[in-house]
Parts: C-alpha cells; sequence; structure tokens
C-alpha cells in the first residue's frame, strides 16, 4: 500500500511512476483508502468512479507530466463523458455530458488519474461549499468546525486531507484562492481566457470565471498550466501569449518588483488583526528578497464593481436554473434559498442591466489598468479579510441574494479581495505563507497586470522557497 499521498506534490508523485518506484494502480489504491478514511468527516470527494479510473489505467495513460497520479474533478463545470455530476444541485443531479470539455481533455492528456468529483455550492455562488445535494457541508481539514471555503472547496478539502495531490477547481470570484487560503494551499487564478471554456460554455459570468487547481506547490500549479493553456476552437476571445511558459517561468528568479502592500480592503476598511499582520510580514518577506515594498492600495471603484458582479452572476444563476427546470416550478426542493432568491432579483432588472452591468465591469478593468501602468508591478494583501468562517454562517439556505453577497456582514465583507481580480481580468494568486495562533491556515494575496501570468508565478514559486510550506499538513493529513 502507497503512503500518504498528502506527503508530496504531484509532480514527485508522477516521478515515482516514472522510475517504477510505485503504480498508477498503487497510487489509486492509496487514494480510494484515504477517501474511505478521511471524507466522512470533511464531505469532500463524491460520486466516485472507480472503474472509470481502472479502466484509463488499463487502456494506457497518456504520457504526459502527471502520469499516473490521481486526480479529481470539481463537481461544477469540466463536463466529461466519464464523470456525471450534481453541479452542486438537487436540480441538476447525476447529469451526464454527451462529450468532453476541452479543459478535461487537455487535464486527461498530462495522464492523471481522474476518479471523482469533489463538491461545490450551488451555482459556484458563495464563500462556502454546503450544498444540500451532498447531504452535509463540507468541512476544513484543519478544523472541522470552519469552512474549507467555496466554491472549489471540496477540491481544497481533499488536498489538505491527503486525499490528492492536486485537484481541478475553478475560480469566479475567488473560488479557487479562498479554498486555498482555508485549507493552506496555492491557489492561481489566470488572466482572463488563459484556459479553455468550451464547448459547453462560450464564457464564465461575463468573463470572470475560469478554471484552475487547488496544489500543494507552485511546480505543479505551473505544470498543469502549461499543458491547458491556450483557446479552444471557436473562443472568443484569448489571452496575451506567454512568453516562455509558467513552468519556465518559475525555472529563475523573477526580476525585481514593485509592490504595492494593503494591509486594510481595497477601500481602507480595517480586517482581521491576525490577517492584517502576516501580510505585513509577507512585505518584509518580499523587502528581503530584494524587491521595493510601500503603502499603496487601487483607487477604482470597488463598490460599483460588486454591484455589477452581483447583477451578472444574478442573471447568470437564474438562466442556469431556467433552463435546467424545463417548464417545472422553481420551488425548494429543487433549488436552495440563494438560487431562488437569485432568480427572483435578476427578475427585477431591467432587460438592459445585464449589458449595462458588462461594461461596468470592464470600466473597472480599464481602472485597474491604469492604476497599475502607474504604480506597482504587484498589489499585496490578504485573500480573506479574517480567518475562516464557521460552518453555517454563509449558508445557502437563505433568500436575500444581494445581501447575502454585498450587505453588512455578507460575502464580499468576508472576501472583499478576490472578485477584483475576475473583474479586471487580472492574474492574482494565493500563498499559504501564513497560520493563525488557533491553527487555521491564513492566505496571502499578490496580483500582477493583465497578462502578466509569468511575473506572478514566478514571485510565487521565490516566496515558496524562501517560505516553504510543504512540511505543513492538516490535522486529517
Amino acid at each position: 500500500m502507497m503512503g500518504d499521498l498528502g506527503a508530496r506534490d504531484a509532480t514527485e508523485l508522477a516521478g515515482m511512476v516514472a522510475s517504477g518506484e510505485v503504480s498508477a494502480s498503487e497510487l489509486l489504491d492509496a487514494a480510494l483508502a484515504a477517501v474511505e478514511a478521511r471524507n466522512p468527516a470533511i464531505n469532500a470527494v463524491v460520486l466516485v468512479q472507480e472503474t472509470a479510473a481502472r479502466r484509463a489505467i488499463a487502456e494506457g495513460l497518456p504520457r504526459g507530466p502527471f502520469r499516473g497520479v490521481p486526480f479529481l474533478l470539481k463537481d461544477l463545470g469540466c463536463e466529461a463523458v466519464d464523470f456525471p455530476g450534481h453541479n452542486g444541485s438537487r436540480l441538476l443531479m447525476n447529469t451526464t455530458y454527451a462529450r468532453d470539455s476541452a479543459i478535461w481533455e487537455r487535464i486527461r492528456a498530462t495522464g492523471v488519474v481522474n476518479f471523482g468529483r469533489t463538491t461545490s455550492p450551488e451555482g459556484g455562488v458563495g464563500t462556502v461549499t454546503e450544498a444540500t445535494v451532498y447531504g452535509g457541508p463540507t468541512r476544513n481539514p484543519w478544523n472541522l468546525d470552519h469552512t474549507s471555503g467555496g466554491s472549489s472547496g471540496g477540491a481544497g478539502a481533499a488536498v489538505a486531507a491527503g486525499i490528492v495531490a492536486f485537484a481541478h477547481g475553478s475560480d469566479g470570484g475567488g473560488s479557487v484562492r479562498i479554498p486555498a487560503s482555508s485549507c493552506g494551499l496555492f491557489g492561481f487564478k489566470s488572466t482572463r481566457a488563459r484556459l479553455p471554456d468550451g464547448p459547453y460554455s462560450g464564457e464564465g459570468w461575463a468573463g470572470m470565471a475560469i478554471d484552475g487547481f487547488l496544489t500543494r506547490s507552485v511546480r505543479d500549479t505551473a505544470i498543469m498550466l502549461d499543458a491547458c493553456e491556450g483557446p479552444d476552437l471557436g473562443a472568443p476571445y484569448v489571452a496575451p501569449p506567454l512568453a516562455q511558459g509558467h513552468a519556465a517561468a518559475i525555472s529563475r528568479p523573477p526580476r525585481r518588483l514593485r509592490v504595492a502592500l494593503c494591509d486594510t480592503t481595497f477601500t481602507g476598511e480595517v480586517i482581521d488583526p491576525e490577517v492584517a499582520a502576516a501580510v505585513r510580514d509577507t512585505a518584509n518577506l518580499l523587502e528581503s528578497l530584494g524587491h521595493h515594498v510601500e503603502p499603496g492600495r487601487p483607487t477604482a471603484d470597488v463598490e460599483m464593481m460588486m454591484r455589477a458582479w452581483t447583477d451578472i452572476v444574478g442573471v447568470g444563476t437564474a438562466l442556469s436554473i431556467q433552463k435546467a427546470l424545463k417548464g417545472r416550478p422553481l420551488t425548494a426542493d429543487l433549488v436552495e434559498g440563494i438560487g431562488r432568491s437569485a432568480c427572483a432579483h435578476a427578475a427585477t432588472l431591467p432587460p438592459t442591466r445585464y449589458l449595462e452591468a458588462v461594461g461596468e465591469i470592464h470600466s473597472f478593468g480599464r481602472q485597474m489598468a491604469a492604476y497599475f501602468a502607474d504604480g506597482p508591478d504587484i498589489l499585496l494583501s490578504a485573500t480573506l479579510a479574517e480567518l475562516p468562517a464557521k460552518v453555517g454562517r454563509y449558508h445557502h439556505d437563505r433568500n436575500d441574494y444581494v445581501n447575502y453577497r454585498i450587505g453588512p456582514g455578507g460575502i464580499f465583507s468576508y472576501s472583499p479581495f478576490c472578485a477584483v481580480f475576475n473583474a479586471s481580468g487580472q492574474p492574482a494568486a494565493s500563498l499559504p505563507l501564513a497560520q493563525s495562533a488557533s491553527g487555521l491556515p491564513i492566505g496571502i494575496h499578490l496580483a500582477a497586470a493583465y497578462g502578466q501570468d509569468e511575473d506572478l508565478i514566478a514571485l510565487c514559486a521565490e516566496l515558496e522557497a524562501a517560505r516553504p510550506w510543504s512540511g505543513r499538513r492538516a490535522a486529517l493529513a
């Protein structure tokens, strides 16, 4: 029996398979054993398809960089013929797919052995993963009273618990970076359109949503992004080309960068003192590495952006639900409260509001671009304004979608940093550089100018080398 997968990153495991030290079947056995032992406590892995995984091994895995390494897909998007999904919703339970998505085709070509999916909130809306369809909340392996984050909360919990070394996620308002922060992992949101969306979707949430990965190391993310980047056939727009690629970028130190330090929210509100101290500590580390750090924060209209984001996602949620209902009534046994209230909110908007909101998002992106053009190369902040929330605080069984997002004490107060860069399209990352006195992870957030993914991931690798996090493990791992 293979030992704990949580003790190694995916690159190391792939090297062990390549050398013959362990087989893909043995790694799959270990992952399935970890699901049996650890998943009951965290409720992160669902829809296990062992037969499909065994068949993929027997038929011969692609000779990609992660050949033989166990993997999990988020139960939202990433459509795959062999892996049906609930998409976080009772309305969409056991959805099957006639063809594979472009992103899954590229992930599969790396040689991973996918064997199931990980939990997500209904519609991917929210910073927690507590969907009714899974029979209970997904919990944080570091402390089961706390959330693992959302919307890729199952992926974060599965990796942090050592069930797999890495997993697929997606990010439309922080949904990779929030679980990374909550679970002590690395999460990277690429520049808008860096990864393919088709053929099931032309774009996610007006271009604000993009796939990604929850990993234990920067190199795993870099290698996987290189394998998956680039538009699919007929993509509506493409990201600026990379110079050499993510893996090449992390093979050398980054250039010395100008870093703006923001230890408040981007609108100046105070954040949790322990979290703010971790941000300042990271600023000191960056200075010790030779980067130039000074206080700063963007002057872009964050309040306008967040209202536009809320309306766009509300309309998108309503469209998805209405299509899935196929004429059935919108009832509580099919759709949770936040989804139903998103539909109600969308119905109040004038027909022109969606395009108006998209225009506001584009305007915000130009404001952010101007800030970076005249100011820093990197914006440093926290990923979350406080420690991971207690389970139940942001559950979906409520009927106040707008207030849930942007009201007092709502999700945007809890996570005021991440969605900014979904709106602007800029690359951003959460790094596990700190831990609270109570033992919970604290994510540090870094963002770069549009298209500067390589600068950002190179800086992340430098910080990882300066302050290694591979030795920190969640209690369940």
